[in-house]
């Protein structure tokens, strides 16, 4: 009930507002369990896809978005629990692997959809990064249910890192056919066989999305951008830190020069 209010108030709200259009729907299944496997461009793209189905979809989300304090918090709280987001815990690598991929397996369970981002987390620059073949490959093998490739088309344009207000403008979101891993079940803990189940459904996301393919994973690159950035800061502080140390060099000179000159002048007034 609580579900069916709140994505009829967000996800019309949504529609209303961007407009987003939509390709292929008719791969999305009208009842049985399904596994939508989508790139990861914005914070929204877990309200987008939501928005344009009949059916719920489960997302997980951050354990820390279910247990702020304050009213606030509490706010949060409901507001990710209506739209269909299940809490987990990230402290751990391994144990937020399992915790999702336990909370995958009881959303399929009940015969429903539920999303994941192969990629592990958002792109840090709108490219398509190498999916992390444990959460997703295992998922599928354990349940059975068919992987149904997503692409999120210009939702990072909406709003940027740093912007506060949204851009206006229509994102897309194309829904390829389903992918049956069947032929594999019974291998879900053979990493060769995750590999190569995750390597299919991220080449069906990039034939859908377009994107530019990088063969590393997202979390490695983001590593790489704010080592980058942090030289960068380093090296502009250095060098505010010489220049500062040239000025002041400069102006003891000058000072010095201004000293002497005026100590020439009492001489030659003396003499």
């Amino acid at each position: 009930m609580f579900y069916g209010a709140m994505k009829l108030s967000v996800g019309n709200a949504l529609k209303l507002t961007f407009r987003p259009w939509v390709e292929g729907l008719e791969n999305v299944p009208d009842e049985g369990p399904a596994i939508l496997a989508s790139n990861h461009l914005s914070f929204s793209d877990s309200f987008f896809l939501p928005a344009v189905l009949d059916r719920k979809v489960t997302f997980i989300a951050k354990a820390e978005y279910f247990t702020s304090p304050g009213v606030k918090g509490k706010l949060t709280a409901a507001f990710f629990k209506g739209v269909g987001q299940l809490p987990v815990d990230r402290s751990g690598v391994r144990g937020a692997g399992e915790a999702a991929i336990k909370s995958g397996l009881e959303v399929l369970e009940r015969g429903e959809l539920f999303g994941i981002y192969p990629e592990g987390t958002r792109s840090p620059d709108g490219r398509l990064y190498r999916g992390k073949p444990g959460g997703l490959a295992r998922l599928a093998l354990r349940s059975g249910a068919p992987v149904i490739p997503v692409a999120m088309v210009d939702t990072e344009k909406i709003q940027p890192p740093g912007k506060v207000v949204p851009k206006l403008m229509r994102p897309g979101i194309r829904i390829g056919e389903p992918l049956d891993f069947s032929r594999y079940q019974g291998m879900d803990n053979d990493r060769f066989i995750q590999r190569a189940v995750t390597d299919e459904v991220m080449y069906a996301i990039l034939r859908l999305s377009g994107q530019e393919y990088v063969d590393m994973y997202a979390t490695a690159a983001k590593r790489q951008i704010a080592e980058a950035a942090k030289r960068e800061a380093e090296a502009e502080k250095a060098e505010k830190a010489e220049r500062a140390e040239a000025e002041k060099a400069e102006k003891a000179e000058q000072t010095e020069q201004k000293a002497a000159s005026e100590r020439a002048g009492k001489t030659d007034r003396a003499a």
